[in-house]
């Protein structure tokens, strides 16, 4: 049968029109089952309950669970290569973090590629490290220190939680931009780390400001400053390093990404409800005990942050040779 031509117009724009209501429908119901966030991390610690505040969260405003999937190993490699082979439907988040754009430079073989295989969702919060002394250290400030560290070359050991941990590269772009030579020292781990710093077996450590809070209140440990570019609310007190080191910033940070080919209405719908959490006072405030500052963005906000991590410490890890355990 020949239908006439209006006719036909017709029924073509409607069929055109099918994959644009059926996306938007899709998006709309989405989650019509529980959805599994994946922690490249062991429960417990600043990823873990950052991944919780933000799964709980997702939980209460999307009307499913957001289940925390913990998959520790091998620097958190495990875990974003169970994402990155997960089918692409938005019932397999990861937690993105730091890690991800060191491990880029620090593996020399991986079996996926992070910024082509992660599509990037959004930015959850920023947290500093704080460069932190025993005080026996003969120094009060950033500049006594680094005038110290020049004076007694590779006398200063520098703890870290293991090589190419944040904490690790934290410490050798200070290194870098300070001019100074000290021996790392690495460790399985914050815990036995901030140990031996305590004890006195090693000097100096950047550590996250949750695991070290503590001890700088007690006076266990001396303060020298935070590795973000501002001062926080919680140490207002502690200068930052990049004001006696013109130029230096570092920080922990965590977000979301989904598998590639991830429906796009289905990765706006995420953003769209983790930027109303992190504008809600009460989710705010929780992000802020941990001495997180929000990361308020698009996909593509998150998505350049991440490439721009990713060449920064690209450029730290390959400048002083390091490589993964």
């Amino acid at each position: 049968m020949k239908l006439p031509r209006r006719q036909f117009l017709h029924l073509a724009a409607g069929g055109a029109a099918l994959p644009v209501v059926s996306r938007a429908a899709r998006a709309q119901a989405y989650p019509t089952r529980p959805v599994r966030m994946i922690v490249p991390f062991a429960p417990a610690g600043s990823s873990d309950l950052t991944a919780r505040l933000i799964g709980q969260w997702l939980s209460e405003r999307l009307g499913q669970q957001f289940v925390i999937d913990n998959r520790p190993g091998a620097g958190t490699n495990i875990g974003t290569e169970a994402v990155e082979r997960a089918a692409a439907d938005g019932y397999t988040l990861l937690l993105v973090t730091a890690a991800n754009a060191i491990n880029a430079t620090l593996y020399d073989k991986l079996n996926f590629n992070f910024i082509r295989d992660i599509a990037p969702v959004a930015g959850i919060m920023r947290v500093p490290y704080v460069m932190v002394v025993n005080p026996s250290v003969p120094a009060k400030s950033v500049p006594e220190f680094i005038a110290y560290a020049r004076a007694n070359p590779r006398k200063p050991n520098m703890a870290s939680a293991g090589t190419g941990a944040g904490s690790h590269i934290a410490g050798e772009l200070f290194k870098m931009m300070a001019g100074v030579d000290m021996v790392h020292v690495p460790y399985r781990g914050v815990a036995p780390a901030l140990t031996d710093l305590l004890g006195g077996q090693v000097q100096v450590t950047f550590a996250s400001m949750p695991s070290v809070i503590d001890y700088i209140k007690s006076g266990a440990l001396r303060a020298f400053a935070v590795t973000t570019t501002t001062r926080l609310e919680v140490l207002p007190d502690i200068p930052t390093v990049g004001e006696f080191v013109p130029g230096y910033e570092a920080s922990a940070w965590f977000g979301i990404g989904v598998p590639k080919n991830t429906p796009a209405e289905i990765v706006d719908k995420l953003n769209k409800e983790i930027n109303a959490g992190l504008v809600d006072p009460k989710l705010k405030a929780r992000f802020a005990d941990l001495g997180g500052t929000v990361m308020m963005g698009s996909p593509t906000d998150f998505g350049r942050f991440i490439a721009e991590e990713t060449e920064k410490w690209g450029k730290v890890i390959r400048a002083a040779n390091i490589k993964a355990d």
